[in-house]
């Protein structure tokens, strides 16, 4: 089965809708989706939520299955390195100097049958 820019597209949206309905279930603030930085470092955050007093940077990762490797080994050293920065840059926008700031990974498996079934892990880095 060919995998489209499209489908790929919509397969990541679902991933992160269901990530951000979790992460609000569990007491987490959303502030922001999708988020570009538009200089260095260049990149994305996929969601940017409060946990108390912590800035969280979500990546979120979409899986229909296991092809292509586990959502957690898509994020690799450089990739954190990248949301950490990227984090930084969004707080110093907002004008905000959060006691601290961290990385957590969202991984979404979307079953052909079922619910999502979704995997929160906190502090990757």
């Amino acid at each position: 089965m060919t995998t489209t820019a499209a489908s790929k597209q919509a397969l990541g949206a679902y991933g992160e809708d269901v990530a951000a309905r979790h992460l609000v279930e569990q007491g987490m603030v959303l502030l922001d989706r999708n988020w570009r930085s538009p200089g260095d470092p260049v990149g994305e955050i996929d969601l940017v939520c409060k946990d108390g007093d912590a800035l969280v940077v979500c990546e979120v990762k979409t899986r229909t299955g296991e092809e292509g490797g586990t959502p957690h080994e898509a994020v690799d050293a450089e990739k954190l390195d990248r949301l950490q920065r990227l984090g930084a840059r969004w707080a110093t926008q907002r004008g905000c100097t959060p006691p601290e700031t961290r990385v957590d990974l969202v991984a979404v498996l979307r079953p052909l049958k079922g619910a999502a079934i979704v995997e929160h892990v906190r502090g990757i880095g």
